[in-house]
Parts: C-alpha cells; structure tokens; sequence
C-alpha cells in the first residue's frame, strides 16, 4: 500500500494504516467469515484478472496471505 487510495476505512471514514481498501470498507473486513483457503483462492483469481500467471499468484497467495494480521490467528 503506497498510495492514499489503496488503505482501507474505519467505521468513522478515517484510513486504516493496516488493511488494504479491497479487505477493509467502514470498519469491517468485507469477506468476514471466508475460510483462509477461500481467501487465497479469491486473491489468485484477482491476481490472474491483473495478468498474473495462475503458478505465480498461488504462490503468492500462500505465501502472504497466512502472514497477515487478520490471518496469522486462523
């Protein structure tokens, strides 16, 4: 996350210096209760979208996505 526009929102319309504009909308993850492996699944797909390789996103995914904060718990 670089730009301004790419931080998510808290309930009371300020940035989240945490979570990114696509995961966190007004305070709540906009894909509560999705499993970890639903996660990855849904990023690879957006990844293949912005012309990453299916091999490449995966590993990504797997990668990043259990290290982050809302995942390290689950």
């Amino acid at each position: 996350m670089k730009q301004d526009g790419d931080f998510g929102t808290n309930r009371n319309d300020s940035k989240s210096k945490e979570y990114y504009m696509f995961c966190f909308k007004e305070g709540q993850f906009t894909d509560e209760g999705i499993t970890l492996v639903q996660k990855i699944e849904k990023n690879i797909m957006i990844a293949k979208g912005m012309g990453i390789s299916e091999d490449q996103a995966k590993r990504m995914a797997e990668k990043v996505i259990p290290t982050l904060k809302n995942w390290r718990d689950k």
